[in-house]
């Protein structure tokens, strides 16, 4: 505790909102994808009626995402993130206690609002604890928690095979309720922070107003945060079942996402990333990461009819889920930086707009790409995906408000400083 209280308060942020977005997302959003082969067995689930679950498990993250955007305002960010972290408690046990398909579902809903609830009011969090030279550094660091949490949920699933996967979503929960006891412990209880205030002022305006939300600047990183939304969405859902039945080796899937989470550690350097290439060039990069990952998974189908894994597949397999766990991680700190330059004056709000377009393609990209795996295979929904991802090259920033004025000061922040 003495270490706790030694710690600058960007490191004791920084580590309460990385463990929060490790539960939400690397265990309760995307632990449903990891466990897919036995969760299909044990309830008889159809790829479309997966790719329609995932898709609701999206949809209350968009729910929540929604109501996040009215409450921050009004009650601060953290009420908001202890329900995230209560939501994610309470729905992953829901799933490890699900005796038939409806409450699995409930469960898997209540676990992925988790993530709309934590995510986005950590950029008021930010905003309001720390001063402006930390903030994009801090905020570029939270997404690497999908990464460690996902490192460390494939060894659990490797430890919790077959029918004891329940196990695995017990320690999830119990994961979840200690992370959630921490950020109820770390983050300030009212929102007045000893700093200097945002520079842009907050317009007196519905949270929700279209005026304020739909800027010109924000369309390129709305389209970004649909097809990272759509794309991601696939991946997580489809991937870990196309590997198990790609290698016909159940433990595939579990070392799958373990490389996946490890190599998506490297997010932490995003913030690095974007001081160095710029938004433009970093968005091309990861965008161009996520599209050739996708693209080499389904390259890698191409035996799979046959029962048989062609020669070079175990190397796609690997390379994809290198690219994707490095450029997924980084692009969500991508879009945490970009929307915070985009809406200085409503961080948080501005975040949830941001998410909500993200959640449209969450909510779409599984059902829709579920019924086309049904019809036509896994091979081609992830062609689809590739092409939709590579298109979203052209969704640039359309200028680099950090180069100005006072905004450098945060581009050329350390964490460490």
């Amino acid at each position: 505790m003495r270490l706790h209280r030694r710690l600058p308060d960007h490191w004791r942020i920084g580590i309460a909102g990385v463990m929060a977005i490790g539960v939400t997302f690397g265990f309760a959003r995307y632990g449903y994808g990891l466990f897919l082969p036995e969760i299909r067995r044990e309830f008889g689930l159809s790829m479309s009626l997966v790719g329609m679950v995932a898709s609701a498990t999206y949809l209350g993250y968009l729910l929540a995402l929604t109501l996040v955007g009215t409450l921050v305002s009004r009650l601060g960010p953290r009420p908001l993130i202890i329900t995230g972290g209560l939501a994610a408690t309470a729905g992953m046990a829901m799933v490890a206690f699900a005796g038939s398909t409806p409450p699995l579902v409930i469960g898997l809903i209540l676990a992925g609002t988790s993530s709309g609830w934590a995510w986005a009011p950590y950029s008021d969090a930010v905003d309001q604890a720390l001063p402006p030279q930390r903030r994009e550094r801090v905020l570029a660091l939270l997404p690497s928690g999908t990464a460690f949490a996902t490192a460390i949920a494939g060894p659990l699933a490797l430890l919790a095979a077959g029918a004891a996967w329940r196990y695995a979503w017990m320690a999830f929960a119990l994961i979840a309720l200690a992370v959630t006891a921490y950020n109820a412990r770390v983050l300030p209880r009212r929102a007045a922070p000893a700093r200097a205030p945002t520079q842009i002022p907050a317009r007196n305006v519905p949270v929700w107003d279209l005026g304020w939300s739909l800027r010109r600047d924000a369309v390129p990183l709305y389209l970004t945060a649909f097809s990272y939304g759509l794309g991601g969405a696939v991946y997580w859902a489809f991937a870990g079942d196309a590997v198990t039945k790609a290698t016909g080796v159940q433990e595939a899937a579990p070392l799958f996402w373990t490389l996946m989470g490890a190599a998506g550690i490297s997010g932490v350097l995003t913030g690095a990333l974007t001081e160095r290439l710029g938004l433009r060039r970093t968005h091309t990069l990861l965008v161009g990461a996520l599209a050739t990952a996708v693209a080499l998974l389904g390259a890698a189908s191409g035996s799979w009819a046959a029962g048989s894994v062609a020669p070079g597949a175990w190397g796609a397999i690997a390379t994809s889920a290198v690219l994707y766990g490095s450029a997924f991680m980084a692009g969500s700190g991508l879009l945490a930086v970009w929307s915070y330059r985009v809406f200085p004056d409503r961080p948080s709000a501005g975040f949830s707009a941001t998410v909500f377009f993200l959640g449209i393609g969450t909510i779409v990209g599984p059902t829709a790409l579920g019924i086309v795996a049904d019809h036509h295979g896994l091979r081609v929904a992830f062609v689809l995906t590739t092409l939709i991802l590579a298109a979203t090259a052209l969704a640039r920033p359309r200028h680099k408000p950090a180069d100005a004025g006072g905004d450098r000061e945060m581009a050329t922040s350390r964490l460490d400083g």
